[in-house]
């Protein structure tokens, strides 16, 4: 059988250890008779294996000690709104840099509990999508906190430095935590949806800082109260109980492979080979400066649009899934976030090139 790797930009592919042992172990785990999804969150052995979970993650980022780390329902979209109800009060300021779907997406939501701010906007410089000088935004020194995405999925759009703003800098980063250090004490507020680089779709990470966390608005629901949910250790309801156990296997994963500073390396090498292989065509095309090309996420064109069907059937013939782009661009995406091995992004863009051969 043809190996198949999955670009799906997410739900994505999991790593095959991962996997091996989640199915090893479904039915029976820890040789209690049952499976993971069917012991109570509050049993003395999940709870151990929520602990273990929480201090990888530590481990793996580094995060210091006045910081919450939260595992929680609603995924990336269910923090549009947490952060804004926890970090400020009702119409107060908050900034938000919008690069591309996702934190656009952030900003329209978070107007319902702010003034939202948009400090600036990614644009077209030169035919290439590109994101505005620092010295171009128009910050208020008033706000809450400053919300951006370092990588947007859907854009292929990743900022490389991190915003130089005084107000607590809360990052979306659902599509690139975990594939490259970080330094957790300049941010107030990191989430991510899991189902890119941490796990399964159903959950989401939030590490924020304790101090930031002065009381809710009062129309916060509990599920979504930082500063409750810190307290009860994530507990304050039923978790994604199953979504956290494979989390917790993905960390210790990640730690096998030699944590975030090999994950970079790893990512930077497929990111450039796939890159390189467009850069070198006139038959492929991507639309992104290249100061602020995503290592995630890889969008790019075909010259002639007409051949886009052909080459996405002849790719899953050839076991490359899930490369049609978003809907909402077209074209094609190629997702190669940490699980995606080196030898999926060779398969692809030898693909590439013969398609380009065989079309003359």
């Amino acid at each position: 059988m043809t190996n198949v790797y999955n670009f799906c930009a997410g739900p994505a592919m999991l790593p095959v250890e991962v996997m091996k042992q989640a199915q090893q172990e479904f039915l029976n785990w820890q040789g209690c008779g049952s499976s993971v999804m069917e012991i109570s969150h509050r049993s003395k052995p999940f709870v151990q294996l929520a602990e273990q979970a929480e201090q990888d993650l530590r481990d793996l980022l580094a995060i210091p000690d006045d910081y919450h780390v939260l595992f929680m329902h609603g995924g990336g979209r269910g923090q549009f709104a947490a952060v804004p109800l926890n970090l400020a009060t009702q119409g107060q300021a908050a900034d938000y840099l919008t690069t591309g779907s996702w934190s656009s997406a952030a900003l329209t939501e978070a107007n319902k509990y702010v003034v939202a701010n948009e400090v600036a906007k990614a644009r077209q410089i030169d035919g290439l999508w590109a994101v505005p000088e620092q010295s171009a935004w128009q910050v208020n020194n008033n706000a809450a906190y400053f919300h951006y995405c370092p990588n947007e999925t859907v854009d292929g759009i990743e900022l490389p430095d991190l915003p130089d703003v005084s107000a607590p800098i809360v990052a979306d980063m659902s599509s690139c935590i975990l594939s490259k250090p970080i330094d957790v004490s300049r941010y107030g507020l990191i989430y991510a949806g899991a189902q890119k680089n941490i796990g399964p779709s159903g959950l989401s990470v939030v590490i924020v800082k304790k101090d930031l966390l002065k009381g809710p608005q009062a129309s916060t629901p509990a599920i979504f109260d930082y500063a409750l949910q810190g307290k009860e250790g994530s507990m304050y309801n039923t978790p994604p109980t199953y979504a956290w156990y494979l989390a917790g296997l993905v960390f210790q994963w990640l730690k096998k492979q030699g944590g975030v500073n090999a994950m970079e390396a790893h990512n930077r090498a497929k990111a450039e080979l796939l890159y390189q292989c467009i850069d070198d065509s006139d038959f492929y095309r991507n639309q992104v400066a290249k100061p602020y090309r995503s290592r995630m996420n890889v969008p790019f064109q075909l010259a002639n649009p007409s051949l886009d069907a052909q080459f996405l059937k002849q790719a899953e013939q050839q076991g490359l899934t899930s490369l049609q782009g978003h809907r909402s661009v077209g074209g094609m995406r190629a997702s190669i976030y940490n699980a995606m091995p080196l030898a999926g992004v060779q398969a692809l863009t030898e693909f590439m090139r013969e398609f380009e051969r065989s079309m003359g």
